[in-house]
């Protein structure tokens, strides 16, 4: 027989990965089922199981996609799951390569949730700037919890061994249901309108589902925990569930214990505390006596207090040596200005103002007569420079050549003639001679070339 006939196992695996490939319907599947054998695997790929009543089907979630998931997957639960179904050639099974995963029921609450706290963060309400902190010493604690729980039992415990002057007054609500989250807003509405008189304020409840938990994560309820007039103490669920009320409250605690502690001093660490400093504050009390009856000791046998006079022996000393030094400095000063005086009040004679007087007079009659001495000779030579300019005007003008029998020609614009292209036949000019003007015809003209005549 033929080997051609025989497919290799490569090629079967090959041809059957083609065809679910080319498989529209299995580019996008949404399933739903049972996680089994699921074993998380720290930054690893997961690989699992989905199975229902009557199949299952081996599934393998890459690290890329498996990292995007919003919740801790557990052996057991219910869950959707998206992505496609492909073949794995080297075992030649087929399986399902997931890439998204929600709670089955919960998806749409998950996403409600996200988008909600997105807006608040968005809002700023979760901001640190935001946070208050806790007294130290509360007088008045208010509780918001179920009345029926185990969450006062373990508040009430904590307060009374921690700090039994602090008073607990509980405002019973509803933590879970419908009605829980109107429950819980009203409850605080009448916390806030006792004014100031409770110091912190605990809201909480046991641990439980998403659906469980949902009261605590309304909006309104999360608001009305922003606008609470004192710090507020977040103690919902357990330490792995985060709700909104945690988010915006001043301090989340992981159990209702923890809520307490945070709410209140522990009485003996304080008492321990206030007498290790009360024994600090007498020791330093005791130590500052000490020496100050040391420094009073030391003044007390010091010389100047046994010889008072010594205490102002060397400041008589100082005031005598200073009253010399001011009447050498007075006798230096007034003998200076005297001398100065002499000095200024001969020069003051030196320099009489009446011979000054005089020196500047005939100092301003010199200058005016040489002033008008200079005035005179300016004149003198511009009557001589004008009579030179008039003799070369008189040299320079027209009528000189008017004189020699010249004449100058103008046309009826008045134009000055100077060249034949400025005339033509018939054309009227004025002759402008010695002693009057000349009114012409023009009969022809002719031009003078090289000295060739030229009609």
């Amino acid at each position: 027989m033929p080997d051609n006939k025989y497919l290799t196992v490569t090629d079967l695996n090959y041809y059957i990965t083609q065809k679910f490939k080319n498989d529209p319907y299995l580019h996008k599947v949404f399933l739903q089922g049972e996680l089994s054998n699921f074993r998380y695997r720290r930054n690893s790929h997961q690989y699992f199981s989905l199975k229902d009543e009557k199949s299952k089907i081996n599934v393998v979630m890459f690290r890329s996609h498996f990292d995007k998931v919003k919740f801790k997957p557990e052996e057991g639960m219910k869950v959707y799951i998206t992505g496609y179904v492909n073949v794995y050639g080297p075992q030649g099974s087929y399986q399902f390569y997931a890439e998204s995963m929600e709670p089955a029921g919960l998806g749409a609450l998950y996403e409600q949730l996200r988008q909600l706290q997105q807006k608040l963060a968005d809002e700023g309400l979760f901001d640190q700037s935001h946070k208050r902190p806790i007294p130290h010493f509360p007088d008045r604690i208010a509780v918001i919890t179920s009345a029926s729980g185990a969450v006062i039992h373990d508040i009430l415990v904590t307060v009374n061994r921690r700090f039994p002057h602090a008073q607990v007054d509980l405002f019973p609500a509803q933590v879970q249901g419908e009605r829980a989250a109107d429950s819980l807003v009203d409850a605080m509405n009448q916390i806030n309108s006792s004014g100031d008189k409770y110091d912190v304020l605990i809201i909480g409840r046991g641990g439980g589902s998403l659906e469980d938990l949902w009261p605590f994560n309304e909006e309104k309820v999360v608001r009305q925990v922003y606008a609470m007039a004192m710090p507020v103490i977040s103690s919902v669920g357990h330490e792995t569930d985060t709700t909104l009320c945690d988010l915006v409250a001043d301090i989340r605690a992981a159990t209702p214990t923890a809520a307490a502690e945070y709410a209140t001093p522990n009485l003996p660490t304080e008492l321990a505390n206030i007498h290790q400093m009360q024994s600090s504050l007498l020791a330093s009390i005791q130590n500052m006596i000490r020496l100050r009856r040391e420094a009073l000791t030391r003044i007390t046998n010091s010389v100047v207090m046994r010889e008072p006079t010594r205490l102002y022996d060397e400041q008589a000393q100082t005031l005598d040596l200073l009253r010399s030094r001011l009447h050498s400095s007075m006798t230096h000063h007034l003998e200076h200005d005297r001398q100065e005086y002499e000095l200024l009040q001969q020069r003051l004679l030196t320099n009489k103002p009446d011979q000054k007087v005089e020196k500047l007079l005939q100092q301003e009659t010199f200058y005016y007569q040489k002033l008008i001495a200079n005035m005179q000779n300016l004149l003198q030579e511009k009557h001589h420079q004008l009579a030179q300019t008039g003799q070369q005007l008189d040299d320079y003008s027209p009528l000189k050549t008017l004189d020699r029998g010249y004449a100058y020609v103008v046309n009826n614009q008045n134009q000055a003639v100077s060249s034949i292209e400025q005339l033509k036949k018939n054309d009227e000019v004025k002759l402008h001679l010695k002693n009057g003007v000349a009114t012409a015809i023009i009969k022809s003209t002719r031009r003078i070339k090289n000295a060739n005549k030229e009609e």
